[in-house]
């Protein structure tokens, strides 16, 4: 049975958060596939039986191959509050990322800065600022480790276009399945194990906090990451089952 499209995890008058697949598009390229942002403006209109057009916008992108979560606003105002927010990195987001080799050291701070080749849609990083380049941080840590991988939590600071995966790469890690930046297979889905598993903001209207946790993708590969402590999120160490 093939995968929803997405799972809804949120959702009022102002807001839409969604659990994305990996591979849907959150918005139009030059491919003409139907994207999230149109089948969620179909999911609305028959929901509350809206006539014509639907105001639905992501907030921000997701890459194609990621799963995870993505905000969409509803009204002009919600966009605008949330975009102003994430320029002023008010929203923290977790990612979980998989990778064969283990990041060393197991926890730190990344700092490059990023140049994208739009026209080949790849990121290339440089330990310098170097032309047009953009910094790009962000935090990491590894939470465990099963058979030969290792699941990866990421906090980046700022948002750049790939950034984690790029980010990753450069360290000698790239992601699981992600061979535009270095891993040496495909998954067979054409996804790469990188997951947007968490966010926490404030609320652009009602001012209230929200916090919104995905569910990893249902296969087994995935899912094998999942003995959490429910208290903090963090993964127990799973080493001596496989020692």
């Amino acid at each position: 049975m093939p995968m929803k499209d997405y799972h809804i995890i949120y959702e009022d008058n102002h807001l839409l958060i969604v659990n994305k697949r990996a591979g849907i598009l959150v918005q139009g390229d030059s491919t003409g596939d139907v994207t999230l942002t149109d089948v969620l403006k179909d999911y609305i209109k028959e929901k509350y039986q809206k006539p014509g057009a639907v105001f639905l916008h992501p907030v921000h992108r997701l890459d194609r191959p990621v799963s995870g979560l993505v905000i969409f606003a509803r009204t002009s105002k919600a966009l605008e509050r949330m975009m102003e927010m994430f320029r002023k990195r008010d929203i923290q987001k977790t990612y979980w990322a998989v990778t064969r080799k283990k990041p060393y050291p197991e926890k730190g701070k990344l700092t490059h800065y990023l140049l994208k080749n739009e026209a080949k849609n790849i990121t290339t990083a440089y330990d310098y600022p170097e032309g047009k380049a953009l910094k790009a941080e962000l935090n990491y840590k590894i939470l465990g480790k099963i058979n030969l991988h290792y699941l990866v939590e990421v906090e980046p600071i700022t948002g750049r276009p790939h950034q984690i995966r790029v980010q990753l790469a450069t360290l000698g890690c790239p992601i699981r399945g992600d061979i535009k930046y270095g891993y040496d297979k495909p998954n067979i889905d054409a996804s790469i194990n990188l997951h947007a598993r968490r966010l926490y903001f404030i609320h652009p209207i009602k001012k209230t906090p929200i916090i919104c946790k995905a569910a990893v993708p249902e296969n087994p590969f995935w899912e094998e990451f999942l003995e959490l402590d429910p208290d903090d999120f963090k993964m127990k160490n799973l080493d001596h089952l496989y020692e």
